[in-house]
């Protein structure tokens, strides 16, 4: 049931935006719990230089998303505020940095520049709120991944990204 749910959504998407879903994985998250593993489990899978662009409106969960992530690759719980006054929180361990954005407040892609990003896109793990607001910035090879509400849950529609993390995802 869930699989036909996931390809006529595929297919839907396909109407909207040709490309993007006819190679999506839709992934269905129920409950909290089921947004909190895949946050996790992307975690596990991430490596330095990889960027998730978290997409959806607000409350849809990419925030914790997010969350779930960062305390997931640091291995604690950590205390994971939202940055959306202060843009940008960094957190550091023995792999490497995680940066985490929520671009929300900013007027012009240029100003992600002055937030240092196109340095954190090269060498850290980023996770990035309201991609919308990277204009023409955001590297090629990011994993989009768009919480969208459905009935009491929410789905992850993920594209982009690397081959191998997206086959992982779905493997999952």
């Amino acid at each position: 049931m869930q699989l036909a749910v996931a390809l006529a959504a595929a297919r839907l998407g396909a109407m909207k935006h040709p490309k993007a879903a006819l190679s999506a994985l839709i992934l269905p998250l129920p409950t909290e719990a089921d947004t909190t593993a895949l946050g996790a489990r992307l975690a596990s899978l991430a490596r330095a230089g990889d960027c998730f662009l978290l997409e959806g409106p607000i409350g849809a969960g990419k925030s914790h998303l997010a969350r779930a992530f960062i305390r997931a690759r640091l291995g604690r719980d950590e205390d994971v505020p939202s940055p959306t006054f202060t843009l940008v929180q960094v957190y550091g361990n023995r792999d490497g940095e995680i940066w985490h954005a929520d671009l929300y407040r900013l007027t012009h892609p240029d100003e992600v520049w002055e937030l240092g990003l196109d340095d954190a896109f090269q060498s850290a793990i980023t996770l990035v709120e309201w991609p919308d607001r990277l204009g023409g910035h955001a590297p090629q090879d990011a994993l989009h991944l768009r919480l969208e509400a459905v009935g009491d849950g929410r789905r992850a529609v993920i594209t982009g990204g690397r081959s191998d993390l997206r086959k992982a995802l779905g493997d999952g």
